[in-house]
């Protein structure tokens, strides 16, 4: 196939995943199934491509999902998450147990599998789907708990989970000291992410590159190796990734703004990809002899396996039981488990077929169920809030030569900095406001310059004044022009 063509159609597919998520946001139906679509329209029931190279499908679904995953983390405020680091850790560990083990036992009796294909069934479906759970919940204004908890279950379940379906899609016996291997693993994919992600900060920030979009590359390229990394030590590399990514993410970075956006491109362009994929791969011939089974297992997961799995990991955290309730029902499924269940394929294991026919529609089926009656769900559950006010906006660019950064400071809505007078902010010395934006429009401030709501500033500060300005900045935006009376200090 010429080149021309190729490029030509995949800027075609990409369009219309673009225009397929813009859609979706208007019908309420999540992207993913737009997607997958597109991928079953191409494929050999529609204009007739076909793709059936399941290796080649696991490790680019592999690839997809450490870009997804550096997304998540690198979007994710540690701010929002920190309360449910507990919540959070328990969903996907102890969590993904029980879900394992309830699933697998209903596979054996429901199925007639044998033990350790119906756990390897258990353990493809217990992951929950960072790209879906990001996507969906995000745009909810739900308790600031609850997102965090569902967000780092889906950023951290990945890795236990992909390590149990290798571990049941082989042929060697589970060992004694399989859970010590286990724990390995996760341990030293957290210390490579951390370390990682700690020192790319730490070089970013002193490194003058000659161009702009040089500095979100960087950061991305730092999250990738991250991953390589914890597989070459023989941990998770998808942990390591997630965790890289939420320190880089959440770190004071030269043009931060950029890199979130580029990191946001970076997800979608893996996520239209990813789906587009496992679309084309699919053979919509089989998949109608997978829908009683897989409305089966569904139903099993969602009502039965998925509530226990929560319950055990939030009774000892005392959550109330109407969030328990959410939690459950807000375990959303996607590319993951269908990404999961190639490996099997590629193993070699009896039934690997049908089991990726059943994941497959059921994605689908819990995908229309869960991801459309969410919103609903949440409020019969008493667990929205107010729409929350985002915190003023740091973004920062260095001026290497004159040892000094650059700061653009963006006003939300909610800021407490409305009314206060320039002079009032009181900088550190060797900061100065030297610009102020407004509606558009920019001018010299003066100390008597009164700030508004929807202002955006340009501060220049000398690089050891650079931590207490934005401390200081964040403080006022927070508590007022007496933020320092009133004890609130801006930093963390």
């Amino acid at each position: 196939m010429q080149l021309e063509l190729v490029l030509g159609a995949g800027a075609v597919v990409l369009l219309l995943g673009v225009l397929g998520a813009r859609a979706s946001s208007s019908l309420g139906l999540p992207a993913l199934l737009l997607f997958l679509g597109i991928g079953l329209v191409i494929g050999e029931a529609g204009l007739g491509l076909r793709f059936s190279d399941a290796k080649l499908t696991e490790e680019l679904g592999l690839a997809a999902l450490v870009l997804i995953l550096t997304e998540g983390g690198m979007t994710t405020r540690w701010k929002t998450v920190r309360p449910a680091l507990g919540l959070g850790v328990a969903l996907s560990t102890v969590s993904v147990v029980v879900s394992i083990g309830v699933l697998g036992v209903a596979v054996h009796l429901l199925l007639g599998l044998d033990w350790r294909v119906a756990l390897l069934w258990g353990a493809v479906l217990s992951s929950t789907d960072a790209a879906a759970v990001f996507s969906v919940l995000r745009g909810l204004s739900v308790r600031r708990r609850l997102v965090g908890a569902l967000e780092l279950e889906s950023g951290f379940n990945d890795a236990p989970v992909v390590i149990a379906v290798i571990l049941f899609a082989g042929t060697d016996p589970v060992a004694w000291w399989t859970p010590a291997l286990v724990v390995y693993e996760l341990a030293v994919g957290v210390a490579v992410g951390a370390a990682l992600g700690r020192g790319g900060a730490w070089v970013l920030r002193r490194v003058a590159l000659p161009a702009t979009g040089l500095y979100p590359l960087a950061a991305v390229s730092v999250c990738v190796l991250s991953y390589s990394s914890g597989q070459l030590l023989h941990a998770s590399g998808l942990l390591a990734t997630y965790v890289c990514a939420l320190v880089l993410g959440n770190a004071d970075l030269p043009h931060r703004s950029n890199t979130l956006s580029f990191a946001e491109g970076t997800g979608w362009l893996a996520q239209i990809g990813l789906f587009v994929l496992l679309g084309l791969y699919a053979s919509p011939q089989r998949l109608p002899s997978a829908v009683l089974d897989a409305v089966v297992i569904g139903a099993v997961l969602l009502l039965v396996a998925r509530p226990l799995s929560v319950l055990a990991a939030a009774v000892p955290l005392k959550v109330p039981w109407r969030e328990q309730a959410f939690l459950s029902f807000a375990g959303l499924r996607g590319a993951v488990p269908i990404v999961l269940a190639t490996i099997p394929l590629v193993e070699g294991v009896p039934g690997a077929q049908r089991l990726l026919d059943v994941v497959f529609v059921l994605v689908v089926v819990l995908t229309l169920v869960q991801g459309t009656t969410l919103p609903l769900v949440a409020r019969w559950l008493r667990v929205t809030v107010r729409a929350e006010l985002h915190e003023v906006s740091v973004d920062a660019a260095p001026l290497e030569d004159a040892g000094a950064d650059l700061l653009q400071v963006r006003l939300s809505q909610g800021t407490q900095m409305h009314g206060v007078y320039l002079g009032e902010l009181r900088l550190p010395a060797g900061a100065t406001v030297s610009l102020v934006v407004r509606d558009g429009r920019g001018f010299t401030p003066e100390a008597g310059t009164r700030l508004r709501r929807g202002d955006q500033l340009l501060v220049v500060t000398t690089r050891d004044a650079r931590e207490a300005t934005e401390a200081r900045i964040r403080a006022v935006d927070a508590g007022g022009r007496l933020a320092r009376w009133r004890g609130i200090t801006g930093a963390g």
